[in-house]
């Protein structure tokens, strides 16, 4: 195996001669902002697709993955030594998270040899786009509360239901779903995983407008959409085994999972400190002490997180920790997260209250989407559970619908 500096070097070479320095528009690269249009959402992702088929080619891609699927086989240590060589260029942002990691880690983890290798290659260059189909409208967080059902219909699944808050189902291609196929169990016992392909008949996307005016939210209408057997992930009713880790997969996306390309120092949303920096400095305001307070504690808050996710992620694959451990990374994210707008809000002062629609600058907008970070991907309440009972080891919280059949658990309405 070619050593970790051997790898890195020629990288760097590659990186050099063959991806173009990161422009204005790289921090733009991920869920759209209100300020850009369909097109230029389209034509990022085409550029994502361009950029991961570049890294492909170039021997660049699937680092971690076995060879067998179309990557290299490496180790961790020489995804982290390409994701040093990647700073100061464009990347397939697009790609990584959920395409790379949940999705194309848990068909990894749990897809059958055809499956793995019938899409591993065509997600590793830029081929297949994947997103995941957890949330439903009637039970937010609590996904094992899954009401999309899929009932067997010989030698396929028929899959009537609703998924919410899949972020660029309106450009993927791909997705994970999770059903219900079993109603006479407990609610854990009777799901399954599936693949579910995004343009199929009977699946309605619709597209959600936030706050900031972005629409890469969307709800999935499913209504007799017809899956083949060959397509499900795991073993039937035996659905939340593939989620548990499912979930650890989605909880170690900022920067813990081997499979993601992310520069050093770049979470997935970026560094906002910089930022921060220049509108103070224009505003002539940074050189006060307070500001200079704030910004510290601003950029404390992203390199403590880097630092925590990098920890954990390589505790959790030593085996040092339980991989449920996880959860520890995204709660301090999503209060970190909520802590860093708030700071931005104070910095902005009037203009974080009140602001030029025409002028993009929407601090204000993100101060009143801040909590958004404490509920997207499971909720910081649940994060606090798993670490107290499954990585403290106290005891469970009560819960009503513990051993009962699922049909039996009450619902309003």
């Amino acid at each position: 195996m070619e050593s970790v500096e051997a790898f890195e070097t020629r990288a760097r070479k590659w990186m050099a001669e063959n991806m173009p320095p990161a422009g204005p528009e790289f921090d733009r690269y991920g869920p759209a902002v209100g300020s850009r249009t369909n097109d230029e959402d389209l034509a990022l992702v085409a550029r994502c697709r361009e950029l991961q088929r570049r890294m492909y080619d170039g021997g660049f891609a699937g680092i971690c993955v076995p060879e067998e699927y179309g990557g290299q086989g490496l180790t961790p240590e020489h995804q982290a030594a390409l994701n040093r060589a990647v700073t100061g260029y464009e990347f397939a942002a697009y790609t990584q998270m959920p395409t790379f990691t949940p999705c194309m880690a848990v068909i990894l983890d749990f897809g059958t040899e055809e499956q793995k290798r019938k899409h591993v290659p065509a997600i590793l260059k830029g081929e297949e786009m994947w997103m995941q189909l957890l949330s439903e409208p009637s039970s937010g967080s609590d996904v094992a509360g899954a009401l999309t059902t899929a009932i067997r219909d010989g030698d396929e699944w028929i899959v009537n239901g609703s998924k919410i808050w899949t972020s660029g189902a309106w450009w993927a291609d791909w997705g994970l779903i999770l059903a219900r196929t079993n109603w006479d169990v407990p609610k854990h016992r009777g799901l399954s995983v599936f693949m579910v392909d995004l343009r199929a008949p009977g699946v309605e996307i619709h597209r959600i407008e936030m706050l900031n005016g972005s629409r890469e939210f969307c709800q999935e209408f499913l209504t007799d959409v017809r899956i083949p057997d060959s397509d499900r992930i795991g073993d039937v009713d035996q659905g939340w085994t593939v989620g548990v880790r499912w979930m650890y997969h989605e909880r170690t996306v900022s920067g813990g999972s081997p499979y993601v390309t992310m520069p050093v120092g770049r979470r997935a949303e970026g560094s906002g400190a910089p930022d921060l920096v220049r509108r103070m400095r224009e505003a002539g305001r940074f050189d006060r002490p307070d500001t200079k307070q704030l910004i510290g504690e601003y950029r404390a808050n992203e390199l403590v997180r880097t630092a925590l996710t990098e920890r954990i992620a390589d505790q959790i694959r030593s085996g040092a920790v339980s991989d449920q451990s996880a959860a520890i990374i995204r709660l301090f994210g999503g209060l970190s997260s909520t802590r860093n707008m708030t700071i931005a809000f104070e910095l902005s002062r009037s203009t974080g209250a009140a602001w030029d629609p025409e002028v993009d600058d929407i601090t204000g907008i993100g101060y009143l989407m801040r909590q958004v970070s404490c509920i997207g991907g499971g909720t910081t309440e649940m994060s606090r559970n798993v670490i107290s009972e499954r990585v403290l080891g106290m005891p469970r919280e009560r819960t009503l619908d513990r051993e009962v059949p699922f049909r039996e658990v009450p619902r309003g309405g």
